[in-house]
Formats: C-alpha cells, sequence, structure tokens
C-alpha cells in the first residue's frame, strides 16, 4: 500500500505535469471510484476547472482547483497515476479514469483492486473531512518530540499499532513503522504509553529519517507501485528489517524475526529492538 514517501513521489512526479492546467476533459469508467456519488457527476464538476496545486496530507493526493475544490484521491492498495506530456497514453485494462488537459497532456488513474477513491469536496467539507481522519505530519516542523510524546502519552497498544493509526501520525505504514522501530532500537510491541523521553526523542528522528529516505528513493516497489512515469521505486533495496525475516540485521547479525501486530505482520531484531530494555 502506498504510504508517505510513495504518495509524495507521486505529487512531485505529477505537479509540474498538471499545476496550472485546465481539465477539458474528464472520464471515470468505474463507479466504485466516487461512490456514493455518481462518476458522470464528478467528471461534468472537473471539466473546466483548473489545477491550482497539488498537495499531499499524509496518505492523500490533493488537487487544489482555482474553484475552490479538491479532489482527494485516496491510492489505497493498488492505485497510481500515469501521464503522457503529449497524445494519448496506451490502453490499460486497470484504467479507471482519465483527464484530459489544456496543456495536451493525459493523467490517467489506474486501479487493479479498485479499492482507491476520487472525491471532491468543496473547503467548508474538506478541512473536516481530513481532520477526522489524519494527524500531524511527521515531516512538518511542527512535529516535535514533545508532540510525539503527547500523542503517545497514556496509550497501552504496541508503539507499531500507535504509528500506523493515521489519527495519530499521518503517512507513516507498515513498511516505515518497521524501519523506524529499527532505526529507534524500540521493540514493535511495546505499549506506546511505556516510552520513555529518551525513546521519544529517538522515534521521531527515526521516523523522518525512514520517511526521507523513503522519498530519496521514489518509494518502495513491492509489486504494484509505480510512479506517473511508469518507474519502479528503489526503497525496497535499503530495507533494514521489512520482510527479512532470517536475515541477518545490518547492525548486530542476529536474525530478525517476524511477528504481528495490529493485525499486520511485523520484523524486527530481538537483540537491538529488546521488549524489556535494560
Amino acid at each position: 500500500m502506498p504510504e508517505l514517501p510513495e504518495v509524495e513521489t507521486v505529487r512531485r512526479r505529477l505537479a509540474p505535469v498538471v499545476e496550472g492546467a485546465t481539465i477539458e476533459r474528464a472520464e471515470i469508467v468505474d463507479a466504485r471510484l466516487t461512490r456514493p456519488v455518481e462518476p458522470g457527476i464528478v467528471a461534468e464538476r472537473l471539466v473546466g476547472d483548473a489545477v491550482a496545486h497539488l498537495e499531499r496530507r499524509g496518505k492523500y493526493l490533493l488537487w487544489r482547483l482555482e474553484s475552490g475544490r479538491t479532489l482527494v484521491v485516496h491510492l489505497r492498495m493498488t492505485g497510481s497515476f500515469r501521464h503522457a506530456v503529449a497524445g494519448a497514453l496506451p490502453d490499460d485494462a486497470y484504467r479507471r479514469a482519465t483527464l484530459g488537459l489544456g496543456t495536451g497532456a493525459e493523467v490517467a488513474y489506474r486501479d487493479v483492486r479498485r479499492f482507491g477513491t476520487w472525491e471532491l469536496l468543496d473547503e467548508g467539507h474538506l478541512r473536516p473531512y481530513l481532520g477526522a481522519r489524519l494527524g500531524p505530519e511527521p515531516l512538518a516542523p511542527s512535529f516535535s518530540a514533545a508532540r510525539l510524546g503527547a500523542l503517545a502519552a497514556g496509550r497501552r497498544a504496541p508503539v507499531k499499532s500507535f504509528l500506523l493509526d493515521q489519527r495519530r501520525i499521518a503517512g507513516v505504514g507498515n513498511i516505515y513503522a518497521d524501519e523506524a522501530l529499527w532505526r529507534a532500537r524500540i521493540h514493535p510491541l511495546r505499549p506506546a504509553g511505556s516510552l520513555e523521553e529518551d525513546d521519544i526523542a529517538r522515534l521521531r528522528k527515526a521516523i523522518r529519517a525512514a520517511l526521507e529516505l523513503g522519498i530519496s528513493r521514489q518509494g518502495a516497489t513491492l509489486r504494484d507501485y509505480r510512479d506517473p512515469d511508469g518507474r519502479r521505486g528503489r526503497m525496497q533495496r535499503e530495507f533494514t528489517v521489512y520482510g527479512r525475516a532470517g536475515e541477518p540485521c545490518p547492525r548486530c547479525g542476529t536474525p530478525i524475526e517476524k511477528t504481528r501486530a495490529g493485525g499486520r505482520g511485523t520484523w524486527y531484531c530481538p537483540q537491538c529492538q529488546r521488549l524489556h530494555p535494560g
């Protein structure tokens, strides 16, 4: 599932193509993409509007339109974009929507498993929509150790589950949670509320480092993810623990182990990330 680095990579690739361009044609062929609103209604409202800015909030891609409305796109498991700067894109059985721009560019949304969503919201609905779903941005300057500590305080849930809760921290998913916890030397099953001040400081730094590395490597491609140019990400080459059960920890050489936290497969080093440190 695309996480913050993958969505940020998509944003950076698409922004130069779509910002400032008018949507002259919109075709949405999958009713699931916009439900409960009819896809034809969303397509009709998009035509004639222009893209002012392409932004990201957590795992959401925000198409800020000059009309004041925002097309909120959630890629979920297998959603992705492709673009052609001039001319039409090749046929694709998994294409769910196409936007034709006044510049001659074409942008297509494809989704193999059809879990992604498009929602067209005005400003009055956008703020509460995102506010109810997303916590602070972990790469924002305001994401301090003090703020992370306040979010974790009193939480009995495993710290891995805490990191996956988008209402606490926006954009961190299974891959980057495991990578961040390894960097911070924190066991994924440790209760979030048990973290001490130095743990919190290390974890904040580790979250940011893992996400920034993911962005610099254009995200991770495990199966479906591609950037809008159709290229694979390279972050999977940098994994320290994720998906590496039985392989040596790059820090101490101990075999990586796998457990489950919050129903998700979770990888960690039993030596570097002890459940009961000290």
